[in-house]
């Protein structure tokens, strides 16, 4: 499993890569002292696992994810603050070590990791609708069964996902990203970290901010495509 250590601290990088090398299963392809140079380096090593601190100059760890495009590699937070807990396990880190990390705990944390991706390499493939499949959605106690071509916009509210669909926009218990898995790519295009949108839905394209497009969908909604997405878009719709 390639790994990219971020730590603004020289010494607790170095620590870290020490305490690693007890464990070959973990390869630490690269490093990164703050955030920007975190994101070209994860754009470049495209690592599944960060070893990430929270406090540092400029932009926090939690900043960091923030930005990422998925798919957002693992994370375990190291950091020399307790009082983050809680934030981290909301944006579903794997673990949280405090520094000086303890062996101990830095082979239960890699546990937990290889423990996860044994379980989501087991997971059956989920059966992926076509636009012409109608799949029920409920919300409270609304519900509605509805045909996948009339979705036009998923938005990411957490750990949930709004679906924008007619006039109606209910909120699911489901991730964006799980929804995506069951969705054509050839239909659905992932513009940013947070939304999602059927390209049949799109009503016009025009560029925008720092590389970035500006997609109108029929009915109004204004989306922006992120940069490094709008190269993938261009690439897909040869634009």
């Amino acid at each position: 499993m390639k790994a990219l250590i971020v730590d603004d601290e020289r010494l607790a990088r170095n620590q870290l890569k020490r305490l690693l090398e007890a464990h070959p299963q973990i390869e630490v392809v690269g490093e990164a002292s703050n955030a920007s140079e975190a994101r070209d380096r994860i754009h470049e090593l495209n690592p599944s696992l960060l070893f990430l601190d929270i406090q540092m100059p400029e932009e926090t760890g939690f900043d960091l994810l923030q930005t990422l495009e998925p798919p957002v590699p693992r994370v375990i937070f190291t950091t020399a603050y307790d009082e983050y807990a809680l934030r981290a396990f909301e944006v579903n880190a794997l673990d949280y070590l405090l520094k000086p990390i303890d062996p101990a705990r830095l082979a239960v944390a890699l546990e937990r990791v290889q423990t996860t991706s044994r379980a989501e390499a087991a997971e059956p493939q989920a059966h992926s609708f076509t636009p012409e499949d109608r799949v029920f959605i409920r919300e409270g106690e609304r519900c509605w069964l509805v045909e996948v071509k009339r979705i036009r916009l998923l938005e990411s509210e957490g750990n949930y996902t709004r679906v924008h669909f007619d006039d109606e926009a209910p909120l699911l218990y489901r991730s964006l990203t799980a929804m995506e898995k069951r969705l054509d790519p050839q239909k659905f295009f992932r513009a940013n970290r947070s939304q999602l949108i059927n390209t049949d839905w799109i009503q016009s394209i025009e560029p925008w901010f720092s590389g970035n497009l500006k997609v109108t969908m029929q009915g109004g909604a204004e989306i922006e495509i992120s940069r490094r997405q709008a190269q993938a878009f261009r690439d897909v719709w040869s634009l």
